[in-house]
């Protein structure tokens, strides 16, 4: 996709075109752009947040889910959580 069908696809996004927007999310998550997705889950798009926390739950970017979860995300604490739970030793520390 050329960068004038990439900016046309976010002016649409922005303007409230839904396919445009679910087209941006698809793109970038398989770009793993997670700065487009930020964008997109800041202007209020749930797939896109869903794409973020599957995102930096698999690249292990503990920093980005504990910034989704202070946002209020309830998957992303939930993957803190999960991931706190396995760190933990066997001697509970």
């Amino acid at each position: 996709m050329s960068d004038a069908e990439l900016a046309y696809l976010r002016e649409r996004a922005a303007s409230g075109d839904e396919d445009a927007a679910a087209q941006l999310v698809e793109l970038a998550g398989e770009r793993e752009d997670a700065y487009e997705l930020r964008l997109l889950a800041e202007s209020g798009n749930t797939d896109a947040m869903d794409e973020l926390v599957q995102l930096a739950a698999e690249k292990g970017d503990v920093a980005e889910l504990r910034r989704l979860a202070a946002g209020g995300n309830q998957d992303a604490a939930e993957l803190l959580d999960e991931l706190y739970d396995e760190d933990r030793t066997e001697d509970g520390t």
